[in-house]
């Protein structure tokens, strides 16, 4: 995973509001973040949390919306594995996490990249 994993993704903290969340994804163009206290994961919050509370994205924090306790992956993991997580899941991303600590995450484009990898590599063996 560690190949393919976004490193030091975008946080927020739990005592963010959805306004401030919501401003960092749509200038990042992510889909969701990480929610981290003392660079421990704690949770994630995802564009879907956000339209739960759209009215009060003002007024809401973010651990009144987030997801606690997200599945996550370590950067030893194999993107096979975290592909089926994922998949089982019915989710998007994963946060990749060493000790609790956040270190980077995982989504459904990185693992796209790492399927294209293998293609070219099997073609390029094929064709030798």
């Amino acid at each position: 995973i560690a190949k393919w994993m976004s490193p030091s993704p975008t946080c927020v903290r739990p005592d963010d509001t959805l306004a401030a969340a919501k401003k960092l994804m749509d200038a990042g163009r992510f889909r969701r973040l990480p929610v981290v206290e003392s660079e421990k994961l704690i949770g994630i919050i995802t564009e879907r949390d956000l339209r739960q509370h759209w009215g009060y994205l003002d007024a809401t924090k973010v651990n009144a919306a987030m997801t606690p306790d997200p599945l996550t992956v370590t950067p030893r993991d194999t993107a096979e594995n975290a592909a089926r997580l994922m998949l089982l899941h019915k989710i998007g991303g994963l946060p990749v996490v060493d000790s609790r600590k956040l270190v980077g995450i995982l989504s459904t484009t990185d693992l796209i990249r790492a399927l294209l990898n293998v293609i070219q590599a099997a073609e390029h063996i094929m064709d030798d």
